[in-house]
């Protein structure tokens, strides 16, 4: 099976203005990193946007790679979860990817199930989930819980994005 590992970005923006990732996306790639030496994957896809056109989350994210050498693919639009799994799908697809694991923190486990598996699935692309830390963050859980209604509509616009790019 030709292998992928996915991880969506996670940024703030600092004191200074400036957009950074965090720690936790931080260990996401870290996790990336361990998973590439086990599975030896095709490729890499990091995936993240910057609102204030200084360097993306996924160019920070290629930055902090300290992994094996496997290609890198870096998706530089996607601003939400949705939008990671649907501009993600693409290169994975160009690369005859059969199998993903995404990466993403704990609390944000379910929302990323629920839409990575709905729209790779349509596409043939198994979805596995590698999850890190844990869920004593009451703010990551509160954004998780508040975000929840959002998922359908963002899933519905995934989708419609994905069919404008393929007529």
């Amino acid at each position: 099976m030709r292998d992928a590992i996915v991880v969506p970005g996670h940024a703030v923006v600092g004191r200074d203005g400036a957009y950074r990732i965090t720690r936790r996306c931080l260990e996401l790639v870290a996790e990336a990193e361990r998973l590439a030496a086990a599975l030896a994957p095709e490729a890499v896809v990091l995936s993240g946007w910057s609102p204030r056109g200084g360097p993306t989350e996924a160019e920070q994210m290629r930055d902090a790679w300290r992994g094996p050498a496997v290609e890198l693919v870096l998706e530089t639009t996607a601003r939400t979860t949705a939008e990671n799994a649907s501009r993600t799908l693409p290169l994975l697809l160009e690369r005859g990817i059969e199998r993903a694991v995404v990466v993403c923190a704990l609390p944000h486990l379910p929302r990323a199930r629920f839409l990575f598996r709905r729209l790779y699935g349509a596409a043939g692309i198994a979805a596995s989930f590698a999850a890190v830390g844990s869920l004593r963050r009451p703010r990551a859980i509160v954004w998780e819980l508040a975000a929840l209604p959002l998922t359908p509509l963002q899933l519905r616009a995934a989708r419609a994005e994905l069919g404008r790019g393929r007529s």
